[in-house]
């Protein structure tokens, strides 16, 4: 196949996982090694974290990142994987329409089939969420560059009411259906988890619900009973490795101790990982080389 019916096929099965009740689970991704292991671990589609990839490449998150640096590492994920790979893309690494479809572009010369993009401003002085209008006509953007090139995009659209205290239910609706009715494929509510909530959300919304998890959420298979379509958890992954980091070095430094660090992923599974196998040295002794 050409690397257009490749990524069109990618983005047909990408969008078949996204089913209410049978929910397509993503343990997101930062970097090469962190998708690499999500894949191995049985992950149907790779997505990757605006902020965990944000971070891994020295930036903060919230539309501070360019776009050639972000949509460079996703084209070396998109590389390393075999299953369809998500892009966030934040609001889209662009002030106007035109620069989401210039993105867009971009992420799909990258080797992703799917896109978070997101409704929350960040410049001062500005509300806490794009006007309708004006995200609309980013999603139609969205929608039309990635149909011109015959891949069927899957724009997940962020509604961020609820994680940005923005409003409650019948305002995520009011936007859903306007972001629905531009081009949206799915609709993405991160801090929305209480079950009464997220199953109103599930039966109002025509599109797949995609619902950001992670400690004290309810388990994805009560989630799925309330009509989920996505699981995802965001930079939740990244924040946990981060945070083993911060406790190894302290310990490290502090206490001149390793505990830590128990647990820690077999160098020679790593490194098979990381080399499709071609790298593999069993004979490693017990503090797995590598220096």
């Amino acid at each position: 196949m050409t690397t257009n019916e490749t990524l069109r096929a990618r983005a047909l099965a990408f969008r078949s996982l996204h089913v209410p009740g049978r929910p397509l689970v993503l343990p997101n991704a930062w970097d090469v090694t962190s998708a690499r292991i999500v894949e191995d671990a049985g992950a149907a589609a790779v997505a990757t974290t605006s902020a965990g990839l944000a971070w891994a490449l020295g930036a903060a998150d919230g539309d501070r990142l360019d776009r050639a640096p972000a949509l460079g590492a996703v084209a070396r994920i998109a590389a390393a994987v075999d299953v369809p790979v998500s892009a966030d893309i934040e609001s889209g690494y662009a002030p106007d329409p035109a620069g989401v479809a210039t993105t867009i572009r971009a992420v799909i010369k990258a080797g992703a089939v799917g896109v978070n993009i997101e409704d929350a401003l960040y410049e001062a002085g500005t509300g806490p969420l794009r006007p309708v209008k004006d995200q609309a006509e980013r999603i139609i953007a969205a929608r039309e560059a990635a149909d011109a090139l015959g891949v069927p995009l899957f724009v997940n659209v962020r509604i961020d009411t609820f994680l940005r205290g923005a409003g409650g239910v019948d305002l995520t609706l009011e936007r859903a259906a306007a972001f629905v009715a531009a081009g949206a494929d799915g609709i993405f509510v991160p801090g929305a988890v209480d079950p009464g909530v997220v199953g109103v959300l599930a039966d109002g919304i025509e599109k797949p619900l995609n619902v950001m998890a992670g400690p004290g959420a309810p388990p994805v298979a009560v989630l799925a009973a309330l009509g989920v379509a996505r699981v995802s958890v965001g930079s939740g992954i990244a924040q946990a490795a981060h945070a083993l980091v911060r406790r190894a070095a302290g310990e490290l430094l502090g206490a001149g101790t390793y505990d830590s660090l128990a647990g820690g992923l077999d160098y020679g599974e790593l490194n098979s990982l990381m080399g499709g196998g071609r790298q593999a040295d069993a004979g490693r002794g017990p503090l797995g080389g590598g220096l």
